[in-house]
């Protein structure tokens, strides 16, 4: 395994997400100046050379919020989706609104779009063929619950019912698809266990499995051979940022490596190609929670 710091040159350096697109690697993360601060903004990244070298290529604001936990998500028709949540600056009405912005080129990107309900965290969005399947929950207190929803367009978002989790204060999701349109959810639940979650189409009935431990961050991806890997903050013993198997039937997760990390970590990105797997992660370490990224052959 290869590890490299890839961004430091905020405060605080934070919550990745990573994809592969028009032939480069290409990086998202928060950087401001505290874990939860006003400033927080969006720094992109891309590498044209198989990760060795990053480039800063747009820094995406908002005048009225906190921007956190950017994620990627390719459209349809090719463009390239970046999506958040906004902690809004006044939180008189609602205080969170997740936003989206849309690209051509990743480097010129649309004005923010309102996506989603008020309060509601757009935490994850995958695609099957043509049907994005996002999957949010509440934020602001009572009630909570962990609501599913699609879009055709990344835009317009239509919520399932009834929503898919509601006993226990269930947040952050890894969200993929089995080959014959299985929804598997890897979900997080605070101070619980996390949970392995299964729903054939149309989504709106789920089965959960307890996974056996506590997650933070949450990201997964199927392999060609049906295996499930994730990676995700463990809390045992010392909090840390793993790789982990989710066993498809039990939905125990068993560790499998850690990466180099500690502290105020983990929230990964993960791209597979051919047997090649990248990671973008954050972690304290070293001191200043910084960007990094792991390479290994699987």
């Amino acid at each position: 395994m290869n590890i490299q710091c890839i961004w430091q040159a905020a405060t605080h350096n934070a919550f990745t997400d990573l994809i592969a697109w028009q032939d480069a690697l290409w990086c998202v993360f928060r950087e401001g100046s505290a874990h939860v601060s006003a400033d927080g903004a969006f720094r992109l990244l891309r590498s044209i050379d198989q990760g060795q070298h990053w480039q800063s290529v747009a820094l995406i604001t908002h005048p009225s919020a906190d921007l956190r936990d950017a994620k990627f998500s390719l459209l349809t028709d090719g463009r390239l989706m970046l999506y958040g949540a906004g902690a809004l600056h006044d939180n008189s009405q609602q205080s969170h609104q997740s936003f989206a912005w849309f690209s051509a080129d990743g480097l010129y990107w649309s004005d923010a779009v309102t996506i989603g309900e008020p309060n509601i965290w757009i935490w994850r969005l995958n695609w099957q063929q043509h049907q994005g399947l996002a999957l949010g929950y509440k934020c602001g207190g009572e009630p909570r619950f962990v609501r599913a929803y699609t879009t055709e367009n990344g835009i317009d978002f239509q919520p399932i019912t009834p929503d898919i989790y509601s006993s226990s204060y269930a947040n952050e999701s890894g969200l993929v698809f089995a080959t014959d349109g299985t929804a598997l959810c890897l979900l997080r639940r605070d101070p619980e266990h996390g949970l392995f979650g299964q729903a054939k189409p149309p989504y709106n009935e789920w089965h959960w499995q307890d996974i056996g431990c506590r997650i933070g961050g949450p990201q997964w991806l199927a392999l060609a051979d049906g295996r499930l890997l994730a990676c995700v903050r463990l809390y045992d013993e010392r909090i840390r940022t793993s790789l982990c198997w989710v066993d498809r039937h039990s939905g125990q997760l068993t560790e499998w490596q850690a990466l180099p990390s500690g502290g105020d970590c983990s929230y990964a990105g993960m791209v597979l190609q051919d047997k090649q797997l990248y990671i973008s992660y954050y972690s304290s370490h070293e001191g200043q929670s910084r960007i990094y990224l792991a390479t290994l052959l699987l």
